[in-house]
């Protein structure tokens, strides 16, 4: 048993049934942010959950399947590019959170969510750990099912807009991405409220 899932079975075992929370996205220049929640069963362990970020794509979806197949409840939420630019990213960041707690039918008494921020509304119910999601096992296991759904959005948007090159950079302001912007302009599902970086100064920071 991982170092990730002692840390959840201690924290079940005083305080009950809980939720591990994550995101995916945050930072991209398109595309929706997009929150889980998961429910772990300690009795059907899945092996490897770590935090999405150090896993190969192949490796997020392997997981991904197991996750939702032996979990004892998940929600997946999108929280929309119109709803950043109306109110900014951490706020839709913390509504995506609470939405996904929310939503779990098996109503656990508490949540583990990744970061620093919760929202007001789940403040009696959360605790925020900077990098939870290599710390406990139910926040990795969110974290992989954020990121895993959020990548199959944005291959499916890159078929609506491929000139962008989403099936790679999944919406995240990468060289060629930017070049896109500045070439084509922004994309419905752009966030018009975020800086897109200039050009030069991209080719100074190359230089």
């Amino acid at each position: 048993m991982t170092i990730l899932y002692q840390n959840d079975i201690e924290f079940f075992n005083t305080h009950g049934l809980f939720a591990g929370i994550d995101e995916a996205g945050r930072g991209a220049l398109a595309g929706p942010v997009v929150t889980a929640a998961v429910v772990l069963n300690y009795n059907t362990l899945v092996e490897d959950i770590n935090d999405s970020k150090l896993l190969t794509p192949k490796k997020r979806e392997e997981l991904y399947r197991q996750i939702v197949e032996s979990a004892i409840d998940y929600s997946i939420v999108e929280i929309s590019p119109a709803y950043i630019d109306r109110y900014n990213i951490l706020r839709a960041t913390l509504l995506g959170f609470k939405n996904a707690f929310f939503q779990l039918k098996s109503k656990p008494r508490y949540c583990l969510i990744d970061g620093r921020d919760i929202h007001s509304e789940l403040k009696p119910y959360a605790k925020a750990i900077i990098k939870g999601d290599q710390l406990y096992a139910s926040i990795a296991a969110a974290s992989i099912l954020a990121k895993v759904h959020r990548d199959k959005l944005m291959l499916a948007y890159d078929d609506i807009y491929p000139e962008y090159g989403f099936a790679s950079n999944k919406g995240y302001g990468t060289e060629y991405h930017t070049k896109m912007i500045h070439s084509f302009g922004l994309s419905p599902i752009h966030r018009k409220s975020f800086k897109i970086p200039c050009m030069r100064s991209q080719e100074v920071l190359r230089s």
